[in-house]
C-alpha cells in the first residue's frame, strides 16, 4: 500500500500527523475543575460515594463512569490494511484513524491499545483483562486465522460487546449490497451461485453472514492463492476456510465461475478478468473490493456486462464498502441498551436497516448536497453513501432494539422513537461536512483560477486538487518560480499535464483583458494606462478578468494585500448577481460541538436590516449546499425586544424583511448568542420562538462583532475554519485569509466548484 501514494501524499500525511501536536487524540475532561470543591468532588474524598456506589451495584459504573461510552481498539498489528504485520508500534496511527471515526461518526470515546503479542492465548488473556475499563471491544487488523480464535473466546469470556471489524464490518455491508442486489435482479438467496476470491478473515465472515442471511453452503464456492477450496485440500486450510470445502475437481477461478449470481473479491487487484465476467449467470453482482485496486476495474466490468451490478472499495466509484457505513452505528446502538454481545440478530438488523436505507428516496438533505443528483435505488445505488446523515438515526436504533428483543441488553430502552429523536445529536456534527461538496465537485469539475499560484500552500493544495480530482486548476505564476518550488516542495505535477498555467509578464491574451477591463471598469477610476499596468501585475485582476471572460469558471485569490481591495476587483470586473446589492462574508467554524456558520466575517461594515436580510436569505442558500436545513439567529445583545437600541431595532427589522421575503426560512431574532445556541435558556425568554433545537447560522448586527465572534471561536474552541465564503458575486470568487492552509484552500475550491455548477445549470446563486 506504501508504494500507492504519490510523495506529496506521504509528507502531507507525516505533517498531519505531526503539527500542530503529535497523533490524532488528546483526553478531555468533561467536568469542570475550577476551584476546591470541584477537586473534592472529582478525587478525594467525594470520589469514594461513586465508588462504593459501584461496589454495592456493578451496573452503576454505566451512569457514574464514562465505561458505557468508551470503546478499546485494539490490535497486534500483524495485518494492518494492505501493509501487512508491521507490529503493533507501527500500527497505531491506524488505530487512532479508527478512534477519530469512533468520535466524529457517532460520538463514542476510544483508547487505542496496541498489543506486542502474537501469541493466542496470551492475547486472549490480556484483552479479556481490560473489561472493567470498557463498554466495547473492537479488535482490528489481527491476522487470520488467529483473529477468528481471539474474537471466538473473548465472546464467550467478556460479558461486553466484542466485534472484529474486519471480519463483520465488511460483512455487513456486503450482505446490504448483495440483499438490494438480489431484489433488483429478481432473485432469492437461497437459489444464488457464490463464488469468492480470497478466504481471509472478511471473506469468511461475509460468507458466514451471508448463510445466516439464507444462503446455501452447497452453493459457495471459495478461491484463494491455492485455488478452489476443495474437500482433501491441505494447503492453507483451517476449521472457518473447511466449512466451505467442496466435493469437486474444480480447482481454479474460472472453472467454478460459470453461472454465478455473485462474485465477492476480497484478494487482489486484477484478478477477476473480463473474460470471465461471461461466464456468470444474467444480471450478476459484482463485489470487487480490493483497495486499491479491484479485482476488476468499474468501466471494465461495465464494458464487458453491462447487466452487471458493481461494488468497490474505492470511494470514486458508486457503491462503496466503506466498514464506517456500520461500525460506529453498531457500538452506538450495543452501547446505549448495555449490549453483553453483538450477536447475529444485531448484526442481521444493520443489514436491514443499511438495505432499507437504501431503498428509501435520497433524503432532501442529501440530494441538495448533492446538487440534486443523489441516485435512487438502483443498480449505482444498492448501498448508502458512508456520509449520509440518516445512517445513525437508521442503524443505532435498529441495533438497539435487535440487542432488547434477542435478550442481550442489560439496560433496554423505554422509548425507542425518543431514542431515535435523540440520536439526531450527532447528525452533520463532525469534519465530515465537507464530504458531500467535496462528492459533488468531484462530479463535475470545473476551472478554478488561483491568482497566488506560486505560493506554497497554493501548490500544496493543487496537488491534492488533482489527485481528487476536485477542479481543473489554472495557476498565474512565473513558470520558472513555479517550476522551481514544485522541485522543492517534492510535488509530483507539471504544468500543462495536471494544471493550466497564465504567465502574467507574458500572456498572449494580454490586449483582450486590457479592453475587457476597461469595458467592465473604464467608469469606476480605471484609465486604459491604469488597466494595462494592472492586467501585467495584480492576480486578482487577472484572475477576475478571465472569470469574466469563461476562461474560468471560479477565482480564489488573496492571500497577499487587502481584503477590501479584493472585494472592489471581484465586484468592478465580475460583478455582483442579479438581485445582490452588496457582498457579504459566510464563514464556517467546525468545532467539537457542531458546525455554525457567521456572518457577515469580513466584507459589510455596518448593513442596515434590508443588507442584513439579503445576507441572511444568501446564507441560507449556501449552508443547503452543506446538506444542512438552515437555523437561524439574528444576533443582537438583545432577547427578543428587551432592548431598543440601534442594533437591536435593526435585527428585528431585519426579521420582519426576512418573513416576507422567504417565509419559509427557519429564522428568528433579535436573541443573544446564549438563546441561539440553547433550546432551554430560548425556552425561558421566548418559548414561541420560531426556531426549534439550536442555530446553525448566527447574523451579527455588524463586521467587529461578526469577525471577533468567528476568531475567538476558532482559536478558544480550536475549530477548523471554511471560508470566508464570498457571497453575491455573478460568479464564483472567493477572498483567502493570510491565516489560511493548504487545507483550507482545498475546502474553498470544493465550494467554489459547486457554485460554478450551478451557474451553469442556471441555477441562482442565491435564494
Amino acid at each position: 500500500m506504501g508504494e500507492n501514494i504519490s510523495q506529496d501524499l506521504k509528507s502531507g500525511a507525516m505533517f498531519y500527523h505531526q503539527y500542530p501536536r503529535p497523533g490524532k487524540l488528546e483526553i478531555q475532561p468533561t467536568k469542570p475543575l475550577g476551584n476546591q470543591r470541584d477537586l473534592a468532588l472529582a478525587y478525594s474524598p467525594g470520589v469514594a460515594a461513586p465508588c462504593e456506589a459501584i461496589v454495592d451495584d456493578p451496573d452503576q459504573a454505566a451512569n457514574l463512569t464514562s465505561r458505557q461510552n468508551l470503546v478499546a481498539v485494539i490490535s497486534n498489528g500483524t495485518a494492518v490494511l494492505g501493509l501487512g504485520d508491521i507490529g503493533p508500534l507501527a500500527s497505531k496511527p491506524v488505530m487512532e484513524g479508527k478512534a477519530v471515526l469512533f468520535k466524529k461518526f457517532s460520538g463514542i470515546d476510544v483508547f487505542d491499545i496496541e498489543v506486542a503479542e502474537k501469541n493466542v492465548d496470551k492475547l486472549v488473556e490480556v484483552i479479556a483483562a481490560l473489561e472493567p475499563t470498557f463498554g466495547g471491544i473492537n479488535l482490528e487488523d489481527i491476522k487470520a486465522p488467529e483473529c477468528f480464535e481471539v474474537e471466538e473466546q473473548l465472546k464467550a469470556r467478556m460479558g461486553i460487546p466484542v466485534f472484529h471489524d474486519d471480519q463483520h464490518g465488511t460483512a455487513i455491508i456486503v450482505g446490504a449490497a448483495v440483499t438490494n442486489a438480489l431484489e433488483l435482479a429478481g432473485k432469492r438467496i437461497e437459489d444464488v451461485k457464490i463464488v469468492t476470491s480470497g478466504a481471509g478473515a472478511a471473506a469468511l465472515a461475509c460468507l458466514n453472514l451471508l448463510v445466516s442471511l439464507g444462503a446455501k453452503r452447497e452453493n459457495i464456492w471459495v478461491t484463494d492463492i491455492e485455488g478452489v477450496v476443495h474437500d482433501g485440500r491441505n494447503e492453507l486450510m483451517d476449521r472457518w476456510k473447511s466449512v466451505y470445502a467442496q466435493k469437486t475437481d474444480a480447482r481454479t477461478l474460472s472453472d467454478v465461475i460459470t453461472d454465478a449470481d455473485v462474485f465477492l473479491g476480497l484478494s487482489a487487484g486484477g484478478i477477476l478478468k473480463p473474460a470471465l465476467l461471461a461466464k456468470m449467470a444474467p444480471r450478476p453482482l459484482i463485489m470487487a473490493l480490493a483497495n486499491p485496486y479491484p479485482e476488476i476495474m468499474p468501466e471494465e466490468a461495465e464494458a464487458a456486462r453491462p447487466d452487471a451490478m458493481i461494488c468497490t472499495g474505492r470511494s470514486d466509484y458508486p457503491n462503496q464498502v466503506n466498514n464506517v457505513l456500520c461500525f460506529p452505528y453498531i457500538f452506538r446502538g450495543a452501547l446505549d441498551v448495555g449490549a453483553t454481545t453483538i450477536n447475529e440478530e444485531m448484526k442481521a438488523a444493520a443489514v436491514k436497516a443499511i438495505a432499507g436505507l437504501a431503498r428509501e428516496a435520497p433524503s432532501e438533505v442529501v440530494a441538495r448536497a448533492y446538487g440534486g443528483e443523489a441516485h435512487p435505488f438502483g443498480r449505482k445505488s444498492l448501498i448508502p453513501s458512508p456520509f449520509d446523515p440518516r445512517l445513525i438515526l437508521r442503524i443505532a436504533p435498529a441495533v438497539a432494539k435487535a440487542a432488547m428483543d434477542s435478550g442481550v441488553a442489560k439496560r433496554p430502552l423505554e422509548d425507542l422513537e425518543a431514542y431515535t429523536e435523540s440520536l439526531g445529536r450527532f447528525v452533520f456534527r463532525s469534519g465530515f461536512i465537507m464530504k458531500p461538496l467535496f462528492s459533488q465537485a468531484k462530479a463535475n469539475p470545473k476551472r478554478v483560477i488561483y491568482a497566488e499560484g506560486e505560493d506554497e500552500r497554493v501548490l500544496r493544495a493543487v496537488q491534492v486538487i488533482v489527485e481528487e480530482r476536485l477542479a481543473k486548476p489554472i495557476l498565474i505564476g512565473r513558470p520558472n518560480v513555479v517550476e522551481a518550488r514544485i522541485k522543492r516542495f517534492g510535488l509530483s505535477m507539471e504544468i500543462g499535464r495536471h494544471f493550466d498555467l497564465v504567465n502574467p509578464e507574458d500572456d498572449p491574451r494580454y490586449r483582450d483583458y486590457v479592453a475587457t477591463y476597461v469595458e467592465a471598469a473604464g467608469r469606476k477610476g480605471i484609465t486604459p494606462d491604469a488597466a494595462k499596468t494592472l492586467v501585467r501585475t495584480n492576480n486578482t485582476v487577472i484572475g477576475a478578468l478571465a472569470v469574466r471572460r469563461g476562461d474560468a469558471d471560479a477565482l480564489i485569490c488573496g492571500l497577499e494585500g487587502r481584503f477590501q481591495s479584493r472585494v472592489k476587483h471581484i465586484k468592478d470586473i465580475i460583478g455582483l448577481a442579479p438581485g445582490v446589492h452588496e457582498m457579504a462574508a459566510l464563514s464556517l467554524v467546525i468545532t467539537s460541538k457542531g458546525a455554525y456558520f457567521l456572518a457577515d466575517t469580513h466584507v459589510q461594515f455596518d448593513p442596515n436590516a434590508e443588507e442584513i436580510a439579503d445576507m441572511t436569505i444568501a446564507c441560507a442558500s449556501h449552508v443547503r449546499r452543506f446538506g444542512m436545513e438552515p437555523k437561524i439567529a439574528l444576533l443582537s445583545h438583545s432577547d427578543f425586544g428587551a432592548s431598543d437600541s440601534r442594533s437591536a431595532l435593526k435585527m428585528r427589522e431585519a426579521l420582519a424583511c426576512i418573513n416576507e421575503r422567504a417565509p419559509d426560512l427557519e429564522v428568528d431574532g433579535e436573541m443573544q448568542a446564549d438563546s441561539a445556541l440553547s433550546q432551554m435558556i430560548r425556552d425561558r425568554v421566548n418559548p414561541t420562538s420560531r426556531l426549534k433545537d439550536e442555530a446553525n447560522i448566527l447574523i451579527m448586527p455588524n463586521l467587529d462583532a461578526a469577525n471577533i465572534a468567528f476568531q475567538f471561536t476558532k482559536m478558544l474552541a480550536d475549530a477548523l475554519p471554511v471560508g470566508p465564503i464570498l457571497i453575491g458575486p455573478a460568479k464564483p470568487a472567493h477572498i483567502l485569509t493570510p491565516s489560511v492552509t493548504a487545507r483550507g484552500i482545498v475546502n474553498l475550491t470544493a465550494i467554489a466548484v459547486v457554485e460554478a455548477q450551478a451557474v451553469e445549470q442556471d441555477q441562482p446563486m442565491l435564494i
